[in-house]
């Protein structure tokens, strides 16, 4: 590998000060401009940003700093349909979604993207096997087709991308033995270009050059996890954490490069081994930002998904995850709406807001305070204004008012007689 600077180099390079992007998350973070700079030159906090994402407002990713969301959008092979995608990103963005992920499959893939990017206020990422797939077929992934997708949606503004380098051939036996085998997409049609062609991760054999693209562009890495468990039975096993170690190395190779990269985890995993996945992604990929898809905590509630893994979303967040991806109420079952965008961008808020809570940040608890204040002041408009989803909350308040609707100082549950906040301000004297 030719010397390159460091991240830290990169970084002092840019602003001898702070850079615009550092001073915003600063700002929205509560932080000292200083502590985010230290972070993000060591990798523990990435700023995804591209230099052609003109209408982004910056964020950051690092377990020290608030727990951040992503939403999924995009496009499937049998439903494609552009203004349907802008919604879902509108509704993403509406109902707390840090990031968003355009996952398209179908048709117009670059034109869809592109109006999500021009759209979007927060940073966009990709898996740009997809494309390369969808565009060229699945018997012609190689070292041409791989870097043209990954630097035209570099040069198109993508803020992020999602790379399976660290599934390696010898990984492939190892996970073929689970009940699941492997449920990555990107991950399953790799591992079949290398079974067919006998030979390696070609994503692992061009990664400097796509550090080199991404450097270019300050596209962050996020190293994914093309083997991570599907199903409870296959978590914690040989192939999910045989790459994770490949993971590590990859990580140390983006900082050598002057790439920002965050590791994605699993997948589905026992809510009792979640604490140990946090901890050992921490200590083999150096404190890298863990980026984790729920995890699903049980398997047998299709339908309600949005929750299984926010209870699993949490405790990863507790011990550790920077970023949590949402799941929403169509996993395993279809292509998600918007309204199972809203319900899976708020269930995954709800905890992350949990444990920024617990974990006693700079200002995190203030809506809390607020919203109590308000309860005790029977002011429903200003609980509504503060709720993490207003118009729902408003919508049940009117739904249940029934005879409450000529006094609002008391609600269906308990009536005027048997309400405790009631009664409270009449102890109180308020």
């Amino acid at each position: 590998m030719s010397e390159k600077p460091s991240f830290t180099q990169i970084i002092a390079a840019r602003n001898h000060q702070f850079t615009p992007q550092i001073m915003r998350v600063a700002e929205r973070e509560k932080r000292d401009p200083q502590f985010i700079l230290d972070r993000v030159a060591s990798g523990r906090i990435v700023i995804p940003a591209n230099i052609n994402h003109h209408a982004l407002d910056p964020m950051g990713i690092g377990r020290e700093l608030m727990i951040k969301i992503n939403a999924n959008i995009g496009t499937s092979p049998i439903s494609s349909d552009l203004e349907k995608e802008l919604e879902k990103l509108a509704f993403a963005v509406k109902y707390g979604a840090d990031t968003v992920m355009d996952l398209s499959t179908g048709s117009d893939i670059a034109a869809i993207r592109r109006a999500i990017i021009q759209k979007s206020s927060v940073p966009v990422g990709t898996v740009p096997i997809y494309e390369t797939v969808a565009r060229f077929g699945a018997e012609n992934i190689c070292r041409e087709t791989i870097l043209q997708v990954i630097a035209e949606q570099a040069e198109q503004g993508v803020d992020y991308m999602t790379i399976h380098a660290g599934l390696l051939a010898g990984h492939i036996d190892l996970a073929l033995k689970r009940k699941l085998g492997i449920v990555s997409r990107g991950g399953s049609l790799i591992a079949r270009h290398i079974k067919r062609n006998r030979c390696e991760n070609p994503y692992y054999q061009y990664f400097d050059e796509i550090l080199d693209i991404c450097r270019r562009y300050d596209v962050t890495l996020s190293l994914g996890d093309g083997l991570r468990p599907g199903c409870l039975a296959d978590a914690s096993d040989a192939a999910q954490f045989a790459e994770l170690d490949e993971l590590g190395k990859l990580v140390r190779r983006c900082r050598e490069a002057g790439v920002q990269a965050m590791v994605e985890g699993p997948g589905h995993v026992p809510y009792n081994e979640i604490k140990m996945n946090m901890e050992r992604e921490r200590e083999r990929c150096d404190d890298a930002p863990f980026y984790i898809l729920g995890p699903v905590v049980v398997d047998c509630a299709p339908g309600y998904d949005h929750i299984t893994a926010a209870i699993g979303a949490a405790q990863g967040a507790f011990c550790g995850a920077a970023m949590l991806c949402y799941v929403t109420p169509m996993e395993h079952l279809g292509l998600p709406q918007s309204e199972d965008v809203r319900n899976g961008v708020i269930a995954f808020k709800i905890a992350a807001h949990a444990i920024d809570v617990a974990r006693e940040l700079p200002g995190v608890r203030e809506v809390d305070d607020a919203i109590s204040d308000a309860r005790a002041a029977f002011d429903w408009e200003k609980q509504f204004s503060l709720a993490l989803d207003p118009e729902r909350a408003r919508g049940f308040r009117k739904r249940a008012a029934g005879n409450c609707q000529n006094d609002s100082r008391y609600c269906t549950m308990c009536g005027k007689d048997f309400c405790s906040m009631r009664i409270n301000a009449e102890l109180t004297g308020k």
